[in-house]
């Protein structure tokens, strides 16, 4: 046999390989849409987003107190999140460079982003849950800002480092301000892929359950104060898919569906934008 023949025989191998490995992965991505569907669907109806929380038994329970708490916790953690990540990215993409200071925040950044989120959540939980004496939104808001942060930071990082410098250098040329290129030139040249990190982090923080366990705890009955526990659509999942009541378990099954289905949707939107970046 010869060496090319050889070669030739290990590609195929591992190409096959590689390939049933995909499959494998696809096949069990479709089969839990698959149970996911099934059973969110069948489950499905207007009290669902009508009425709030019931006591088991009662058919007009609904998950409305968990859709606006979750609404309100990712809101906050959002408008607090964007703003700060899309500027610690671009100091350490237009200020900081390749600085000492720089290179330690994309470090710490990158091992935040391995952080598994229950650790985060017993951090809030230490640092405000503890000296406030009571569960908040404003605390889950908080631990998932911490979350969603690091990621939406590396993204903005490294979109803005794909901008040609010569389109900065232009703009100098013209006696642009710094200010006014980042904003008017730098920015819009990766606004694609900036939007792309702010979906991706979004859709990370959505579907979130550990670290508001710590935090924001869980209500089954309305409530938009934030400086109270509030109910969260993935601890009221959690709490009604692992509940021995039937009518809990449809709206555990519900609730998975929606929020899978908003994942899903953010996260293709976050592909879309990136694609149309790349000019495909």
């Amino acid at each position: 046999m010869t060496h090319t023949h050889k070669r030739i025989i290990i590609n195929r191998i591992v190409m096959s390989l590689s390939s049933l490995s995909a499959l494998i992965g696809m096949g069990f991505l479709f089969w839990i849409l698959g149970v996911l569907i099934y059973n969110g669907v069948d489950a499905l109806n207007w009290n669902i987003f009508l009425n709030e929380g019931a006591p088991p038994g009662h058919e007009d329970g609904g998950l409305k107190h968990a859709l606006i708490g979750q609404l309100y916790i990712v809101g906050v953690a959002t408008l607090a999140g964007v703003p700060l990540g899309v500027l610690a990215g671009t100091y350490l993409s237009e200020y900081g460079q390749k600085s000492k200071l720089a290179e330690t925040i994309r470090d710490i950044s990158d091992i935040m982003m391995s952080a598994p989120s229950i650790v985060i959540g017993a951090f809030v939980y230490a640092v405000v849950v503890m000296p406030m004496g009571h569960f908040s939104g404003w605390a889950g808001s908080i631990a998932l800002t911490i979350i969603m942060l690091p990621i939406i930071l590396r993204t903005t990082d490294d979109m803005l480092h794909l901008v040609p410098s010569t389109l900065r250098e232009a703009a100098f040329a013209l006696g642009a301000p710094k200010y006014k290129v980042i904003i008017q030139v730098v920015y819009r040249g990766a606004k694609a892929g900036i939007l792309t990190g702010v979906l991706l982090g979004i859709a990370r923080v959505a579907g979130e359950t550990a670290p508001l366990l710590f935090t924001s705890f869980n209500d089954n009955f309305l409530n938009t104060n934030m400086n109270e526990s509030m109910a969260s659509l993935t601890v009221t999942m959690f709490n009604y898919a692992t509940s021995p009541y039937e009518d809990w378990q449809k709206l555990g099954w519900a609730a998975a569906f929606i929020l899978s289905m908003f994942i899903l949707s953010l996260n293709i939107v976050g592909r879309l934008f990136l694609l149309k970046k790349k000019g495909r």
